[in-house]
């Protein structure tokens, strides 16, 4: 899973505006330099495989709790953005890596792909095993904005790929975006849902079955 940050292609944009924050506005704004601050280093935390703990994080900033709240909000909601922030340039690879193909191939391959870098991040899987409830809560619910984020860039392939009439009109195109979502779900946290085996060549199955894609 990609650590860079700063693009702008439109798939990384699509689930930010279909589900904005309180905190992804802050951040996007450039009027908050101090919750910018505080997002980086948190981010920086989560990369090395560390918890984040809003509490060394203030003391690491010089501020108090107070502060840090006021500028980020509480740790749930810097804990979303900072997993979406790691999601966006995931999701911009899968679309380079996949220019070539098209349709139900190219959504295919672009949900298998990015599964794949969440499965053998070696970071996210620390996070998953260091806080499986509220990872779960974060990542499949809509109680964090990053399902909802995730639902929109799928309808947005969905749309640009199959039209707004996805296999012969039999589902719509919210529908068959929230499917491919929780196939993805299934596969990616298998070990957390199920107890199995996270797979990447199983999602891809999935997602080809699904799609009409063999």
């Amino acid at each position: 899973m990609p650590t860079t940050t700063g693009t702008t292609h439109e798939i990384a944009e699509v689930g930010l505006r279909a589900a904005p924050s309180w905190l992804s506005e802050r951040l996007a704004d450039g009027a908050h330099a101090d919750a910018v601050r505080a997002f980086e280093l948190a981010r920086e935390t989560f990369i090395s495989g560390r918890r984040i703990d809003m509490g060394s994080l203030a003391t690491t900033l010089g501020v108090d709790r107070t502060s840090l709240f006021r500028w980020v909000g509480n740790r749930d909601a810097l804990l979303s953005e900072v997993l979406w922030s790691l999601a966006a340039p995931t999701l911009v690879l899968s679309e380079h890596a996949t220019e070539s193909l098209h349709g139900a191939e190219r959504v295919a391959e672009q949900l298998s792909s990015f599964a794949g870098a969440l499965i053998s991040a070696d970071y996210f899987r620390d996070f998953l095993r260091r806080e499986p409830a509220r990872a779960l809560r974060l990542l499949t619910t809509t109680e964090s904005e990053i399902q909802r984020r995730y639902v929109a860039t799928a309808r947005w392939l969905v749309e640009r790929e199959l039209g707004d009439r996805p296999l012969g009109g039999a589902i719509s195109t919210d529908e068959l975006a929230y499917l491919l979502v929780r196939v993805s779900e299934s596969f990616t946290y298998a070990d957390l849902i199920a107890g199995d085996t996270p797979s990447e060549a199983r999602a891809r199955r999935a997602f080809r079955i699904l799609l009409r894609a063999d």
